[in-house]
């Protein structure tokens, strides 16, 4: 077997064994992974070995917005539990129980512009999953986006994932029922800055010239994960609940998928 490793700054990498030879693409920093884990299956131990001691052996480094709420640690433990370096704004560090020699927590909030700069500095992507609290401002993920696109944009990062909830529309997908529409009736009347906060903050991500998600959910429950959902629009191959474990599991999985770019995946049982 004979692998060559192009220039750190290309993503093509060429495997030949047997006479046979691929030439594979993949993202920059997933590049030696992907060959670890190629030489690993066909048991070729010193190229694995020497390729996963080399430095390009890395993963993402995400900046995280939301990491004390209930679907924020959900997410964190999942990200460092797959080798994800972290670094997290939050208000109050001591409701972050868990410690990880790749996780790194900044004390601040969204809402203070030189804390999110610092949050996003020597980060690669940015998932946003903070939301509103009782006593939240009324524009709070509007204003926080705002503040992480600026920041995202001084330091040439290109994606944001972000979190939201169904009532919040997608008309190029979504194909509401009456139980749908009757929801989000009841959220205009009964929590309207929640909604209008969440479409508001929409057009932020949309209008920034980044590559954006937004993620969907229906109730939240704190059960077990059940590792398997569907991934629908609201209205479609949809259901009514989801534990935060699996929601955050497909979140994870939107640091390196694509597929969403640019919509609004609603994510449920």
């Amino acid at each position: 077997m004979s692998f060559h490793l192009p220039p750190i700054n290309s993503n093509v990498v060429r495997i030949g064994h047997r006479g046979v030879t691929c030439i594979l693409s993949f993202p920059i920093h997933t590049k030696r992974l992907v060959l670890y884990c190629w030489l690993s299956s066909l048991k070729v131990a010193s190229f694995a070995k020497e390729i996963k001691s080399t430095p390009l052996f890395t993963m993402k480094k995400i900046a995280l917005f939301g990491a004390s709420g209930q679907t924020g640690k959900e997410f964190l433990k999942k990200a460092l539990e797959k080798g994800y370096l972290v670094k997290a704004l939050v208000r109050s560090p001591e409701k972050i129980e868990v410690t990880h020699p790749n996780l790194e927590i900044l004390k601040g909030d969204v809402l203070n512009a030189p804390d999110v700069q610092s949050t996003v500095t020597g980060c690669e992507i940015v998932v946003s999953l903070f939301g509103h609290v009782k006593g939240s401002p009324d524009w709070l993920q509007t204003n926080g986006t705002k503040h992480i696109v600026a920041a995202m944009k001084q330091e040439k990062i290109s994606e944001i994932i972000s979190l939201s909830g169904g009532g919040l529309p997608y008309p190029e997908k979504d194909q509401p029922k009456f139980a749908d529409q009757a929801i989000r009736f009841i959220m205009k009347v009964a929590v309207p800055k929640v909604l209008n906060d969440a479409i508001e903050h929409h057009q932020v991500l949309k209008n920034s010239g980044l590559k954006w998600v937004i993620v969907r959910g229906p109730r939240l429950t704190n059960d077990v994960k059940k590792g398997s959902y569907r991934v629908g629009w609201v209205g479609v191959n949809a259901g009514t609940k989801i534990a935060r474990a699996d929601l955050a599991d497909f979140i994870l999985k939107q640091v390196e998928d694509e597929q969403f770019q640019y919509q609004m995946p609603f994510v449920s049982y």
